[in-house]
Formats: structure tokens, C-alpha cells, sequence
């Protein structure tokens, strides 16, 4: 555990004795990354492309919606966008992809906040749609995800 340390009552020590453990995000079954997946991605869908605006071939979701509220509605946006992140953090998301997705947020967050402009960029910026791009492809690069079975066929010699 940590201990005052006698040259300083607000910096503490660290006892030598401990070691210093590694937490693991449970592992979870391909199944279970799936089921992850596409609940993101309908959530991301939602927030960013739900409706098509008559007329046009310009999706919007959400996130534009929220937006048209002044600054309780960013807020909300940017909520629940930062569950996308939690949830890939819990998936094993590495730091550098963590970070670009938080970037994603914050630009969206933002200009997002910016009276009349920001409306306009919340409906071309996507950010959770490219979060989720970020994380699918984290999660096929890493072989986390179910990629069906291979069958072999055997002859005997």
C-alpha cells in the first residue's frame, strides 16, 4: 500500500515491498466482441446517420439534434459519445487508439458548441461512425473478433 513519506506529508511513498500489478480487460469471448460491435454501431448510427434529410442524400442523427440545444445539448452529445470510448477500453483498445477517438469527441465537441456553424459541422462530422472504424479495425488487427471457421481437409498417406 502507499505510505506518507517523512520528507514530505503530501507526496507518497511507494513500498518497495509491493509490486506493481497489471490490470487486464476480461477477456471476452468472440461472440461477446460481436455483440459489443454492433451495439456500438447502432448507437453510432443513431447518433450520426439515423435520418436522411428529404430531398437531400445528407444523413444526420442525434448528435445534430442535441446540438440545436445550447450547451446542455453538447454536453449530452459528448456523453455519449464518451461511452463509445469506455466501451472500447473495456474491448482492449490501445491507448493510441483511445486517444484518437477522444480527439474525435473533442473536435466534435467543439466546433459542435460554435452557435450555427457548429449545427452545420454536426451534421458532416461523424464522429462516432469514424470511432467505431477506429475500433473495428483495432479489433481485426488484433484477432479479437469472430472470424468464422477454416476447415482442413486431411488425406491419408
Amino acid at each position: 500500500m502507499r505510505t506518507t513519506s517523512a520528507k514530505s506529508p503530501f507526496k507518497p511513498a511507494i513500498d518497495p515491498s509491493l509490486k506493481r500489478e497489471t490490470t487486464r480487460v476480461t477477456e471476452r469471448s468472440p461472440q461477446e466482441v460481436e455483440m459489443s460491435l454492433a451495439r456500438l454501431d447502432t448507437l453510432a448510427t443513431v447518433m450520426d446517420s439515423a435520418f436522411r434529410i428529404p430531398g437531400t442524400n445528407v444523413t444526420m442523427g442525434l448528435d445534430a439534434l442535441l446540438g440545436l440545444v445550447p450547451v446542455v445539448g453538447d454536453a449530452i452529445s459528448a456523453a455519449i459519445s464518451s461511452y463509445l470510448i469506455w466501451e472500447a477500453k473495456q474491448l482492449g483498445a490501445s491507448k493510441f487508439v483511445l486517444a484518437r477517438m477522444s480527439g474525435n469527441v473533442a473536435i466534435d465537441t467543439i466546433i459542435g458548441a460554435v452557435p450555427f456553424v457548429g449545427d452545420i459541422f454536426d451534421v458532416a462530422y461523424k464522429s462516432n461512425t469514424k470511432n467505431i472504424a477506429l475500433l473495428k479495425k483495432h479489433v481485426d488487427k488484433h484477432g479479437l473478433r469472430n472470424q468464422g471457421t477454416i476447415e482442413v481437409a486431411y488425406k491419408e498417406i
